[in-house]
């Protein structure tokens, strides 16, 4: 790999005889990334789980906070192994989440619709 060097400016830089322009937006967005490459998929991850947590059947407020504790216990984690491991598991409890919900529109439906005799 070759070596970054930033210019006094910070308005282009060199690498490996190429000068490239950026802006310092965009240099530091992907500082950011090469920092925190499954940031996104957490972030997106997270916002999912809020979304679904609406019709949690002990309440919303419950589900986030308990979310929210989940996310923030983890937040610290830094091996990207391990916190894709965790994002595949949630996921999996995503696919989950839309099973339970399914299954109760289903008993609702066979409820009023369907004699128990």
């Amino acid at each position: 790999m070759g070596k970054f060097t930033f210019c006094k400016t910070v308005d282009f830089l060199h690498f490996q005889g190429f000068k490239i322009i950026w802006t310092l937006d965009l240099l530091l967005t992907i500082i950011e990334n090469m920092a925190q490459p499954h940031r996104k998929a957490v972030l997106n991850l997270y916002k999912t789980l809020l979304y679904m947590g609406r019709d949690w059947p002990q309440g919303y407020d419950l589900f986030r906070k308990r979310l929210h504790k989940v996310f923030s216990k983890n937040s610290e984690e830094s091996d990207p192994n391990k916190v894709l491991t965790m994002i595949k598991h949630g996921d999996f409890v995503v696919k989950e989440i839309e099973a339970l919900y399914k299954l109760k529109k289903y008993r609702t439906i066979k409820r009023r619709y369907y004699d128990d005799n």
